[in-house]
């Protein structure tokens, strides 16, 4: 299913160009228009998701068997130092645009792409907390 009003429905269907790195009848991968650094990437799945909440498991599989496939040749076409996979889900987790997408960031060693959250400490009584309801 399509949302005739979503951006990315209409690249992942080619309606608008883009720079297709990879497609097949699931996913279109892409050059993002907005990179964090030099080959960042964007796996679109052609089927409307808002996001990993409404994404069903045989799809979201197949997205990250896709981001092994991607980052693996994509390493070696930029020669990076690493990669960041990064999912965002709802507005408060930096989700901008409600179409599940996975971001495949290439890394480069000092490339000051400022991906990352300041370290916290798990304190007893949380940790305690989230298990206790996870059961």
């Amino acid at each position: 299913m399509r949302d005739n009003d979503c951006i990315f429905c209409k690249i992942a269907a080619g309606e608008i160009p883009s720079a297709t790195l990879y497609e097949d009848e699931d996913f279109r991968v892409i050059l993002d228009l907005g990179p964090a650094t030099k080959g960042h990437a964007l796996i679109l799945p052609k089927e409307h998701y808002r996001n990993l909440y409404d994404i069903d498991d045989e799809m979201a599989a197949k997205a990250m068997i896709l981001a092994k496939k991607m980052v693996k040749k994509m390493t070696d076409v930029l020669g990076c130092d690493g990669y960041n996979i990064v999912q965002n889900n709802e507005e408060p987790a930096g989700q901008t645009v409600f179409h599940f997408h996975m971001h495949l960031i290439p890394r480069y060693k000092e490339d000051n792409a400022g991906i990352g959250w300041n370290v916290g400490e798990l304190t007893d009584e949380v940790r305690d907390e989230i298990l206790k309801k996870m059961k």
